[in-house]
């Protein structure tokens, strides 16, 4: 019932006859039937914990089986939200090289054979259920491939120039893609059509939606709502974008890009820790809604390419967990990338597929991650809570807040020792060491060693 009431309120809010401006979007999902059951352990959206997947290079089979098969590490690790990149066939005309971007997507409503079949992708989606962990895909909805059905089907779908050629996208070097047009009502219903394809068909759990920027908000005003109107239960979408119009349009999270940029300025450039708490401040100026978040991150597909891995990024192992911590603390959503919590010091080209090498796992260091988002989990004050910053120049301090637990963050984001007077709302406070229980008494000043982090709780 609940699928019938949403395709009338859609149907009768965008009719399929209208105008083509951009707030006129028709959008009505088609009706496939449902494949699978509800997830009844997805995550309340302040709970996700995201790990990111690239499915090429995280088996040494680099298929979704191969995915399938290492659901016990993202399990155990604490994740509870698996983020696949594309699983879509691959354009193969102007290709960007080796096997081709999985962002120049050939059919939307496809598995790359290279990845498996459907069914692989359903069996995956399944025994993430059954481990409590959600699924959502990689949607790129500003641009195909040039071998996409829709260029010669539909060529009035994308953008052309004066000459009537089909353009790349506008105001970059993307010569693998054609810009898809958003003034045509019909290719916006289209576009819905296959993002509903994947929750009906193989029960997924939401999106990631790429380049969202570039996408007017009001598709996504008709596209988040129509997804949402499919299961009875809560879908996760992700915009990789920092529009704040994206949280109107009812995407539960948008995308960190000013705040890893802090970061990095803090550990390359010698900026204060201070200057998180300046990034923070700006990311959430115009976010009134305490539920809305960003997703912030030392690491994904896009960056590992082009700065390095978290351990080139943020010197080494104990300072890639020192700006892990504070990352996945302050007021956010965490996102790890597949080998990351294992301390992988190679680049993953994501053009290729060159396995992971599972077997160098830096057992300590996973650990440490496991901790991290073991704690985060417990914590209402963390996943909820109110965030007060109080950072010096080498230690980004905050505390996130709820109802009684407070939940202060201590982190040296310096190679060298420094020390940390506290401000006096937070001295005298009975405070316990977050991950061990064990009493904290740290009177009015902290001595932190070279990265070393500190989370304490009341």
């Amino acid at each position: 019932m609940k699928l019938y009431i949403s395709l009338l309120f859609l149907l009768l809010a965008y009719p399929a006859f209208t105008s083509c401006s951009d707030d006129d979007t028709a959008a009505a999902p088609a009706p496939y039937d449902q494949y699978g059951s509800v997830f009844t352990a997805m995550p309340a959206a302040h709970d996700a914990i995201i790990y990111q997947v690239n499915v090429r290079s995280f088996s040494d089979a680099g298929t979704l089986n191969g995915v399938r098969e290492k659901l016990g590490h993202i399990k155990e690790l604490g994740a509870n939200v698996i983020y696949l990149m594309p699983v879509y066939p691959v354009g193969e005309i102007n290709s960007a090289g080796g096997l081709g971007s999985p962002y120049a997507i050939k059919n939307y409503k496809e598995i790359n054979p290279d990845f498996g079949t459907l069914q692989d992708l359903r069996s995956l989606v399944d025994e993430a259920h059954g481990m409590g962990m959600a699924v959502i895909l990689d949607w790129v909805a500003n641009h195909t491939a040039w071998d996409n059905p829709w260029i010669t089907e539909h060529p009035d779908w994308y953008q052309q120039d004066a000459e009537g050629n089909i353009i790349i996208p506008p105001g970059t070097n993307w010569n693998d893609v054609a810009q898809l047009n958003y003034d045509n009502q019909e290719m916006r219903r289209g576009m819905i059509d296959a993002m509903s394809y994947w929750v009906y068909n193989a029960n997924i759990d939401g999106f990631r939606c790429d380049a969202a920027d570039f996408v007017p908000q009001s598709f996504w005003a008709a596209a988040v709502p129509a997804i949402r109107g499919i299961k009875n239960q809560n879908m996760i979408m992700f915009a990789e974008g920092a529009r704040t119009n994206h949280f109107a349009a009812g995407f539960d999270y948008a995308f960190g890009f000013a705040y890893y940029d802090a970061l990095k300025k803090v550990y390359n450039e010698n900026k204060p820790a201070t200057t998180l708490q300046d990034a923070h401040a700006a990311e959430y100026a115009n976010i009134y809604n305490n539920k809305d978040r960003f997703v912030r991150y030392t690491n994904n597909h896009d960056v590992n390419i082009t700065d390095g891995t978290a351990l080139e990024l943020f010197d080494g192992k104990q300072g890639s967990l020192a700006a892990f911590v504070v990352a996945a603390y302050m007021k956010s959503i965490p996102m790890i990338y597949n080998g990351q919590e294992i301390a992988y010091n190679q680049r993953i080209d994501f053009f290729t597929n060159v396995p992971i090498n599972w077997a160098s796992a830096d057992q300590d260091v996973f650990n440490q991650y496991k901790q991290i988002l073991a704690f985060r989990n417990s914590s209402n004050a963390i996943k909820r809570g109110t965030y007060t910053g109080y950072s010096s120049n080498a230690i980004s301090a905050f505390t996130m807040k709820d109802g009684n637990e407070t939940v202060l963050v201590l982190s040296n984001l310096t190679g060298a020792t420094a020390n940390y007077i506290l401000p006096p709302s937070l001295t005298g406070t009975a405070w316990n060491n977050a991950f061990t229980g064990a009493a904290a008494n740290i009177g009015g000043e902290v001595t932190l060693q070279p990265f070393q982090y500190m989370v304490l709780k009341n």
